[in-house]
């Protein structure tokens, strides 16, 4: 894979510089084949990897992963007593779904996909507002979640493409950061939203979460979805999507990466069925004494009663 550079192209609309896919080094392609993980099924980390979040982020990290799980039980709930067609469960989800929106900034633009509503919640969006039909607030910065495969793409990399102009003329740089699954890899908006973002070099973050309940395979002769980002020029990162820690630090790196004005990046969570994410993170707080049995106790009280407040009409 590795060679010498080529010279760049520069296209229309601002010529804009992309780099040419030929110049992916081999690096590049053990970052987009390989499967970064941080913390493991059992809880124990790579301490050279952990980030470093303070123990009031992990917890609160922790809280909206139980809360993005009971959502989505609701939802599924709701959707079963009401005939509507269920889209793909969040469950196995919640640390790709929570770790990339706790690695922004809190003017970054969410746009989700079919299963990630649940990012609303880290930005201050109730359970029961949800499921009372009540929108997102426009100040929380979360789109609503498209019900279709990769329809949200080319919207998020238009308003990355604002959020650079934004920049061009002063403002403080933001990004745009784009949830998917495998399916919308083979829907043709996926092309046409990474072919604009490697293009015009956007500020944009695309987080693919390959697997969990709900999601077909995809036919495809690339090694994994990683590797697709070389044929829009931008980085492609793989990363073990139920720890909490490997999608916070990627995708920490790549909205640093776009805020230095080097592009879009596509993020592979891979979601399998060996461990929970959720008994990771808790096994980790609890070992690392941040969060104790009474505590998370407490905290699962906490989530059932935002339960029942919505089951009681409140």
């Amino acid at each position: 894979m590795a060679g010498k550079q080529l010279p760049k192209i520069r296209a229309g609309m601002g010529d804009v510089e992309s780099p040419q896919v030929e110049a992916w080094s081999d690096d590049d392609y053990r970052r987009a084949t390989g499967l970064g993980t941080i913390l493991a099924p059992d809880g124990k980390a790579d301490r050279a990897g952990v980030p470093s979040l303070a123990p009031a982020a992990l917890r609160e990290c922790y809280r909206t992963m139980l809360r993005v799980r009971e959502l989505d039980e609701l939802l599924r709930a709701h959707q079963k007593e009401t005939g509507e067609e269920p889209r793909p469960s969040a469950r196995g989800c919640e640390a790709a779904i929570v770790g990339a929106v706790a690695a922004l900034e809190a003017d970054d633009i969410v746009v989700p996909g079919r299963r990630e509503a649940g990012a609303a919640l880290w930005r201050g969006h109730s359970i029961a507002a949800f499921l009372g039909d009540q929108a997102v607030p426009r100040a929380l910065g979360v789109l609503p979640a498209s019900p279709h495969a990769a329809t949200q793409l080319p919207h998020a990399t238009g308003i990355a493409w604002a959020m650079k102009m934004e920049a061009k003329a002063g403002a403080a740089g933001k990004v745009a950061l784009a949830f998917l699954d495998r399916e919308a890899t083979s829907a043709e908006d996926f092309h046409t939203g990474l072919n604009f973002a490697g293009v015009f070099r956007v500020p944009a973050v695309f987080v693919c979460i390959n697997g969990g309940p709900g999601t077909s395979p995809v036919e495809s002769v690339s090694e994994t979805i990683a590797l697709k980002a070389l044929a829009y020029g931008i980085p492609g990162v793989r990363v073990d999507g139920a720890d909490l820690f490997a999608v916070w630090t990627a995708t920490r790196a790549a909205a640093a990466r776009a805020r230095r004005g080097e592009g879009a990046t596509l993020i592979e969570a891979v979601v399998a069925d060996e461990g929970d994410p959720l008994e990771r993170v808790r096994l980790w707080l609890a070992a690392e004494k941040i969060q104790d049995a009474s505590a998370e106790q407490a905290l699962r009280l906490e989530v059932e009663a935002e339960r029942g407040a919505r089951a009681a009409g409140r």
